[in-house]
């Protein structure tokens, strides 16, 4: 079997339409990330990467999009054929949205654009980002429209769509939700944690998630929260593997409880850190209530 190519996402699009949420996501999944990369520096960025065996981290990502001041972005498809020949498989993932959205989100967040240094309103700015970046937009592999998507739904499209499917083999996913929200759609294993001591009614724990050391505390202490974690996690270890010859590219795992704050999250993390430990390479975590 050969052994697949590293993979290089290349993350760019319109300020503004969730590049930097995107880059984030992939450096939370353990890829190499550097932002505002001049598009002509990415081969040089796949030599240097390049360890002394010759061979590359698996998952790399830069961001590149008109913050590089005096990158012709027209040559990008040559650079990335120049980036592909060091044995790297270049993606390139476009963000978008509407004006109207645009306009919007820099009203709400008061930062400046990047081409209002030129002197241009921000209609203008915009518009003009949108004639910079037709080269790489019509080069890209994915355009995403982000226009109807908040910060956390786009976080999980980018693990579900643009990382773990195409991630070689199976991938999980442990995913965190609270039940008064609905169960996720997508979900192939559901585990109920309302049965387990709930960290809400500690009022010193109440603030705090599962994430948080004195929550796992807390929670570790309790003898039937150690029951529920052997009990799921032996049901885990077998049949998961039995899921690695099918066609799907990964399975999601999700927990839920009242709020969707203290034990599901805590025992997506838990589980997630004992897939890991089992020998899982492409594990990720989504809590969708505090994403």
């Amino acid at each position: 079997m050969s052994t697949p190519r590293p993979t290089l996402v290349i993350v760019s699009g319109l300020s503004g339409s969730g590049k930097s949420v995107a880059l984030k996501t992939f450096e939370d999944l353990d890829y190499y990330c550097v932002d505002n990369l001049p598009v002509e520096l990415l081969p040089a960025f796949a030599r240097s990467m390049m360890r002394e065996d010759g061979l590359l981290p698996e998952r790399m990502a830069v961001g590149i999009d008109v913050r590089s001041r005096h990158s012709d972005l027209s040559r990008l498809a040559e650079w990335r054929t120049t980036a592909g020949s060091l044995g790297v498989d270049a993606r390139l993932l476009y963000f978008e949205a509407s004006d109207e959205v645009l306009l919007r989100r820099f009203a709400d967040t008061r930062r400046r654009h990047p081409l209002s240094r030129l002197g241009l309103s921000l209609p203008d700015a915009l518009a003009r980002e949108r004639v910079l970046t037709t080269p790489l937009r019509e080069e890209a592999d994915a355009v995403i429209d982000t226009s109807a998507l908040n910060v956390h739904q786009l976080r999980r499209q980018v693990i579900t769509e643009f990382a773990l499917s195409h991630a070689p083999g199976l991938s999980l996913l442990f995913e965190s939700f609270a039940y008064r929200r609905g169960v996720p759609a997508d979900a192939d294993f559901v585990f109920d944690a309302r049965v387990l001591p709930n960290p809400h009614w500690d009022a010193e724990l109440r603030p705090l998630t599962g994430r948080d050391a004195r929550v796992r505390d807390y929670l570790d202490a309790q003898p039937e929260v150690e029951a529920y974690v052997a009990q799921v996690a032996g049901f885990l270890d077998t049949w998961l593997p039995g899921l690695r010859n099918e066609t799907r590219a990964y399975v999601t795992v999700a927990f839920g409880c009242t709020g969707g704050k203290h034990r599901s999250v805590y025992l997506a993390e838990r589980l997630a850190t004992h897939a890991r430990a089992q020998g899982w390479d492409q594990v990720a975590t989504y809590h969708r209530e505090q994403d």
